[in-house]
């Protein structure tokens, strides 16, 4: 029995998502979001101004928590080591591995997840382009903050310029620290640990893990704790964003193989039309009219019933209908 779809509703495109398809559209988004941070450089300027604002507003507010913790990650290699290893790495590495982890068992969950980390990353290349912004590590000496990422390069694979590998640093933006998506990618990352983790240690590390990149970012003078508010709030404007951009999509997806069934049947029917009445059946033949196929080429009267068929049943309080072969007489009955 064929399938049909109930009256009013249209149907949705199961389309079943699949590693070739994901990992290129992943690594586009990245691709945009590290050439726009590379091509918006701004005026540096500007972006020393911008973070010199940004530490009177924390100092005014008494949130000013990156010279202490930058003064004990100077001081103290054993907690500055770990802490560049963690900003040079973890964000590169965990935020890829619980999307594989999502798109492997958590497949349902996952369109939204991604989607969701897209949008916010847009979101913050936008801020970097409009608000350019200097780290309390470029600042000039006199403000307080000392670069661990240049005090402890000898340990690690990043020069003293940026957290890229070592002479790769010229290839990066140093004053897209508004916001931080170091913060707004862990936070991400601990959401969907602690919604789909299912373990203890899961919801343990969905908690630990955006909390000390908070702590490592404004440590390491990459941050202001501005910076980290803004991250969080950009990944906020994502989740709120993401329906809508999921609906687009739904909607580009369902539109295009629209327009081509269309495109397909008006060619269909244009041939049909152009090939005029030789495809047309044609007419019976003189013969038709002695075949003896009763139905061939006519239709039936009322009340006429073909040999040994089933007889309609009668609803109560009815008479049946005389047929000429039970009224002993060859006058037709009339015709309702």
């Amino acid at each position: 029995m064929p399938h049909t779809e109930a009256p009013g509703t249209e149907a949705t495109p199961r389309t079943r998502l699949r590693w070739w398809t994901e990992l290129p559209l992943i690594l586009l988004v990245y691709a945009c979001y590290s050439a726009g941070r590379l091509l918006v450089r701004g005026d540096v300027s500007d972006a020393v101004d911008h973070g010199l604002a940004i530490l009177d507003i924390e100092k005014a507010l008494f949130l000013n928590a990156e010279h202490p913790l930058n003064r004990l990650f100077t001081r103290e290699p054993w907690i500055g080591i770990p802490a560049d290893f963690w900003y040079a790495s973890l964000h590169y590495l965990v935020t890829p591995v619980i999307l594989i982890w999502l798109f492997r068992s958590r497949t349902v969950q996952y369109r939204a997840a991604r989607t969701w980390l897209m949008t916010s990353t847009f979101i913050g290349l936008i801020g970097f382009t409009l608000l350019p912004t200097c780290p309390p590590r470029l600042l000039d000496a006199s403000h307080g903050f000392v670069d661990t990422m240049a005090q402890y390069s000898s340990y690690g694979w990043w020069g003293g310029e940026a957290s890229a590998p070592r002479g790769l640093g010229g290839m990066t933006n140093q004053y897209a620290a508004m916001p931080s998506l170091h913060v707004g990618w862990s936070l991400w990352c601990g959401v969907m640990l602690w919604r789909h983790g299912g373990t203890r240690a899961a919801k343990v590390a969905g908690v630990v893990y955006p909390l000390v990149t908070t702590i490592v970012v404004m440590g390491t003078a990459n941050h202001y704790f501005l910076d980290a508010v803004a991250g969080a709030a950009v990944m906020g404007a994502g989740l709120l964003l993401t329906p809508f951009v999921m609906r687009a999509s739904n909607r580009a997806r369902a539109l295009l193989p629209a327009r081509f069934t269309t495109g397909t049947a008006a060619e269909a029917s244009g041939a049909e039309r152009a090939a005029g009445p030789a495809d047309t059946p044609a007419a019976p033949a003189s013969g038709a009219a002695h075949s003896p196929i009763v139905s061939g080429g006519c239709q039936t009267s009322a009340g006429e019933r073909f040999p040994r068929q089933r007889e309609q049943r009668l609803e109560a309080g009815a008479e049946p209908d005389p047929s000429p072969s039970d009224a002993g007489d060859e006058t037709p009955a009339p015709a309702r």
